[in-house]
């Protein structure tokens, strides 16, 4: 294999092709549907090898095979479809591993979607309910497919999709039909088939029902409340100038293949079919700070609780796939200023290589001022402007879309931001229910927007100085003002508790204690401190979920049970939720996989060991009007933050800044713009 790939690297479409070829002849004869030829990273005990030796420069180094990951269906003789997963060395073009899955299920296949969506609406239950609702002249149903959301109510042994429906009322492709949702439903098997057919409760206290319906013309309403395309909305405001980002020597990052280096930052790009943009190797000024850092799962549960809804509950990482469902960023549009693109390859169905174009955009930002003070007996400034870089990737998932953004700081902060925007998903509601739904709210005339969460899962895989760390949690606490062993007189004082965790576990936010979780190495003493340097959580305070315990929406999603897990490292060990969580029943998650290590043998200690974090954030998101018809942008940031890490603030050395090279300019009413104030200005 080429030298020139790192073992970090995603997989090339000339190895994904290799692997194909590795795999056909094991399954000679039979159907395949190539589900995912992805990297397989390495073992970890051989790359911490292998990185010391590269930083090292030592060129004679011993490099970890390639390995990919293989997800497949296979036709079965009784026309059923059987999930597969291989290991293939590249390498050797060899299988080393093979696994058949059963009562697993892959991740949704875009294809077979569509398959669905064709075969509902050719069906003749479906048009019969269709034409029963005597829709107006020149209306068309739409159908969205859903995974189906296990709830105990059929065999997942094969997979169910639900089909929704929707209504456009004139012919325009981007029309917002989530304006108009429908009251039928439908159930389509494995085998495309129509298993069911019935009609959507419309009130709080109705239930599923048979009944015929016409459709109610009253919902139809004006465009202008409902449409967010430029082309079916009244002409957008003209007081906005143009901004423009210039960068005039060029931007400060150099990037060589998927390595990254910018101001004392070096990392490694990677990206996958399901997380999507992944970080390696991360140091700052050389010194090792984090393994591997990715958004691990995305759970969407809907808190509507009439049945069939329950059903729409969404793992969009484990269920769709952030890097299939990446967006192909343009210049102008999604990032600013001078950008750089890194493309990705997913796989057909028949195993060929298929590119996904400018997933991730690399950029810098303005990001206000880092630090400033003013003397103020001489009046003098000094004053940094902070500068980041940040790798932005976008996913749409069906009506939502969600940008993730990594943000790398001049101070060696790291800052994890998630913005959720897209539109609102529907359902029907009757007109004449007048009273106020406990559980949603209602955004158009007979359009209900259910409440609903969005909890992410960040996987922090620390390497602070070395990669025996541990989890500590740093509380402050008030001194007594009557213990005669404190000397407390004023009733002012106050202390901080560290305790180490010795064990796998789960662990919530406390603000009322000012609960800190920091990743410390126990082996690196602070010269001037004389405590362990370490970095801090600097998380998103988030409600936990909100389902009842017993639910499968809290089965299926074990990590949203805690804000905050620490697990020992084990290769492989990369889904808080399990790594196949279509129509999963639950038992599979972090929280089972803890347990479960717990009883075969003695519980392993996370203190000063190779351990992972992972942090549960999100929203709780009751929809407002104000969503509606597209929703803006809600932002959550997760942050990585040195704590004792350094002798001193390690952004002391950033450039100060000056209107010499920033050159502002000074807007005067009715008169040219002057440009000769500088930062250092008395005033």
């Amino acid at each position: 294999m080429a030298t020139d790939i790192h073992p970090f690297d995603p997989l090339r479409p000339e190895e994904i092709t290799r692997v194909a070829e590795t795999v056909r002849p094991a399954f000679a004869g039979q159907g395949l549907n190539f589900r995912v030829i992805t990297l397989k990273e390495p073992p970890k005990a051989e790359m911490i090898d292998f990185l010391e030796s590269e930083h090292r420069k030592q060129l004679e180094v011993k490099r970890p095979s390639r390995c990919a990951r293989v997800e497949m269906l296979v036709k079965s003789q009784t026309g059923k479809h059987e999930l597969h997963e291989l290991l293939v060395n590249i390498d050797e073009s060899k299988i080393m591993r093979k696994k058949n899955l059963v009562g697993k299920h892959s991740y949704i296949d875009s294809a077979y979607m569509k398959a669905v969506e064709a075969a509902c609406l050719a069906d003749d239950k479906v048009q019969a309910e269709i034409r029963k609702l005597d829709l107006p002249p020149g209306s068309t149903a739409i159908v969205e497919p859903w995974a189906y959301a296990t709830d105990g109510m059929n065999d997942m042994s094969e997979r169910i999709t639900m089909c929704w429906f929707y209504c456009r009322h004139f012919d325009h492709p981007d029309v917002n039909y989530y304006a108009y949702p429908l009251d039928i439903c439908a159930e389509i098997s494995e085998q495309l088939e129509v298993i069911r057919v019935y009609r959507l409760p419309g009130t709080t206290d109705e239930e599923i029902n048979n009944d015929d319906r016409p459709y109610d013309r009253r919902k139809i309403h004006a465009t202008s409340s409902s449409e967010y395309h430029p082309d079916l909305r009244p002409e957008p405001r003209s007081t906005t100038k143009p901004y423009q980002v210039v960068q005039p020597d060029g931007p400060s990052f150099q990037i060589r293949g998927n390595q990254v280096n910018w101001e004392k930052w070096s990392f490694r790009v990677g990206f996958n079919y399901r997380e999507g943009l992944t970080l390696h190797d991360i140091r700052y000024d050389g010194r090792s700070l984090f393994y591997r850092l990715s958004l691990a799962e995305m759970f969407v549960p809907y808190g509507d609780p009439r049945a069939p809804y329950p059903r729409k509950a969404a793992f969009d990482l484990g269920n769709d796939g952030a890097g299939i469902n990446a967006n192909n960023l343009q210049l102008g549009c999604d990032c600013l200023g001078t950008i750089k693109y890194f493309d990705a390859w997913h796989n057909t169905q028949s195993g060929e290589p298929m590119k996904l174009p400018n997933v991730v955009c690399c950029h810098e930002q303005d990001d206000g001022i880092l630090w400033k003070h003013t003397n103020f007996r001489t009046g003098n400034a000094v004053v940094t402007r902070s500068r980041i870089l940040v790798l932005q990737t976008i996913i749409t998932v069906s009506n939502y879309e969600y940008i993730f953004a990594f943000q790398f700081a001049q101070d060696a902060s790291i800052f994890y931001e998630v913005r959720a925007t897209g539109i609102l998903s529907t359902v029907p509601h009757h007109l004449d229910q007048k009273d106020k739904v406990p559980y949603g709210t209602v955004v158009a005339p007979g359009v209900l927007a259910p409440y609903h969460q969005h909890l992410f899962s960040l996987r922090i895989d620390p390497a602070i100085d070395g990669h025996q760390n541990t989890l500590s949690i740093e509380e402050s606490h008030p001194m007594p003002i009557d213990d005669p062993t404190v000397r407390n007189p004023f009733g002012v004082g106050y202390y901080a508790v560290n305790r180490n965790v010795e064990k796998e576990g789960g662990f919530d936010l406390d603000i009322s204690k000012g609960r800190v979780f920091k990743f410390i190495n126990e082996n690196k003493i602070n010269p001037i401190t004389g405590i362990p340097v370490g970095f801090k959580l600097l998380p998103q305070p988030s409600q936990m979920l909100l389902s009842h315990p017993d639910s499968y929406h809290a089965k299926r999603s074990e990590y949203t049970q805690h804000a905050v897990w620490v697990t020992h490292y084990e290769d492989d060990d990369l889904f808080p939720a399990g790594r196949y969580t279509m129509q999963s029943s639950g038992g599979d998650g972090i929280a089972s996989r803890i347990q479960e290590r717990n009883t075969l043998c003695s519980p392993r200690s996370v203190r000063n060991a190779d351990i992972v974090v992972w942090h549960t954030f999100g929203s709780t998101h009751n929809p407002r009007i104000e969503d509606w018809p597209v929703m803006p942008n809600e932002k959550m940031i997760v942050g990585l933050k040195p704590v004792n890490f350094f002798t001193g603030n390690p952004g002391l050395d950033v450039p100060v800044s000056t209107q010499e090279k920033n050159k502002s300019v000074l807007y005067t009413e009715g008169l040219e713009q002057k440009t000769d104030i500088c930062c250092g200005t008395r005033l």
